[in-house]
């Protein structure tokens, strides 16, 4: 059974009980949740010992790390060094989006090696096959989709980013809408391509109780994908991203009743004030579904700092009900990211995915602020550092321009605010 049967059938799942435990909700809480398919929980069958998250309503916010080889980049330990760095920074979850190199053996190391869930598209593997195998992306075989995937099932994929909703009607909208960016997803890219080469339904469309019954075999949350998210601002909420999303609805409600888990793919590139509609939208449309984000990213003018952009918009859709974060690099829109920048993606996310949590009023979230609130007043430097969100950064840092005087730091030294009100109230720091 899935998690999803599970839950409907009242049977807590070792799964289920472990995220009840680190939510700190009851599991009833999470088995009714997960019988209205309003949180997902990816866990495919053939992944074992895994640190089990779940996505969705009442639930800490969850950050994703995308790593993965690309033709130029295909060396396989750079991305081992990427997955360690993703998870050592509080990644809930993992995506392989490789497309360079041996994919299958890639995916196998890396899965080896995660213990949070993993998740692919596995149209990238499908179009290498096609381009090494046919010639071209656009000649891949039908087969060669659902091959991959039951692969990819067997060798414990938890959830798979599939773009279902990129069908010729929504094609024909893109024609009409004339966007400044037109497809930006590569997914997106390679199904429209094919559909309009072969004059044909999008396969994944078209064949979805056999996708479904892949998913349900081994229990593979299927995250609906975003193929026409708009890739600039001037693009967003149009009627070519909302008709995708209104057939994404129609698709979570398919797979749900044929119990599959299943969560839908957003934008994207979004202003500001649009992010809220965005989320209302979503999960009016799709009974609720956990809504995975990339980004949104707020304004299209920043490369290189593109980990903010898109930490100021997880935020904010964070707080409006969005469920899952896909960090964005400094290096989003550049080139494929180092170490370092999946470190700066998967921390900025974080920062944005708490912040949500404060403002959603999630069980639990604001008490780390407020011990690190009670630190910074006993001027307690080692708390502090240890509850950071990245206690190497901070203690570097710290240790780098450290004060002369015994407490306070080289930012204000003997004029420090802290030390100067604690005197004329008579308050002992250390004792605070």
């Amino acid at each position: 059974m899935t998690q999803r049967e599970s839950a409907l059938k009242g049977m807590p799942t070792d799964a289920i009980k472990y995220v009840s435990e680190y939510e700190g909700l009851s599991v009833d809480y999470i088995l009714e949740q997960l019988s209205l398919g309003t949180i997902c929980i990816p866990a495919n069958i053939n992944h074992k010992s895994m640190a089990y998250r779940g996505i969705g309503k009442g639930l800490k916010t969850k950050v994703n790390a995308n790593i993965g080889t690309s033709s130029d980049f295909p060396n396989i330990n750079e991305e081992i060094a990427k997955l360690e760095v993703a998870i050592k920074s509080g990644a809930d979850a993992v995506m392989d989006l490789s497309t360079g190199g041996d994919l299958v053996k890639i995916r196998e190391t890396l899965l080896a090696d995660c213990n949070v869930p993993f998740g692919t598209v596995p149209i990238y593997e499908v179009a290498v096959n096609a381009l090494e195998k046919y010639g071209a992306i656009v000649n891949m075989e039908v087969d060669d989709f659902f091959n991959v995937i039951e692969k990819q099932g067997q060798q414990g994929v938890d959830f798979i980013t599939v773009h279902v909703g990129v069908t010729r009607s929504s094609i024909e909208r893109l024609r009409k809408q004339k966007r400044i960016a037109d497809i930006v997803s590569r997914g997106g890219s390679f199904l429209t391509a094919w559909i309009l080469h072969n004059d044909k339904e999008n396969p994944l469309y078209e064949n979805y109780d056999r996708l479904l019954e892949i998913a349900k075999k081994y229990d593979m949350t299927l995250s609906l994908g975003d193929g026409m998210r708009p890739g600039a601002l001037a693009d967003a909420t149009d009627r070519c991203q909302i008709e995708e999303l209104i057939t994404l609805g129609e698709l979570t409600k398919t797979a749900l009743d044929n119990g599959v888990q299943v969560m839908v793919e957003g934008p994207g590139h979004v202003p500001i004030d649009q992010i809220e509609t965005n989320i209302k939208i979503q999960k009016s449309l799709c009974q609720g579904a956990p809504f995975y984000v990339l980004g949104p990213l707020v304004t299209d003018v920043a490369p290189g700092y593109d980990h903010i952009t898109s930490a100021i918009g997880g935020a904010i859709a964070g707080m409006h009900g969005a469920d899952f974060l896909c960090y964005v690099t400094p290096a989003e829109h550049l080139g494929l990211p180092t170490l370092e920048d999946v470190k700066d993606g998967v921390i900025a996310s974080r920062i944005a995915a708490h912040a949500a949590d404060i403002a959603k009023g999630v069980k639990g979230s604001l008490n780390w602020d407020l011990d690190m609130a009670k630190a910074r007043k006993a001027l307690d430097w080692k708390k502090q550092i240890e509850l950071s969100v990245d206690p190497e950064k901070s203690s570097r840092v710290y240790n780098s321009r450290k004060s002369v005087e015994e407490q306070g730091c080289s930012m204000c030294g003997k004029y420090c605010a802290m030390k100067i009100v604690a005197e004329y109230l008579n308050v002992d720091l250390k004792k605070c």
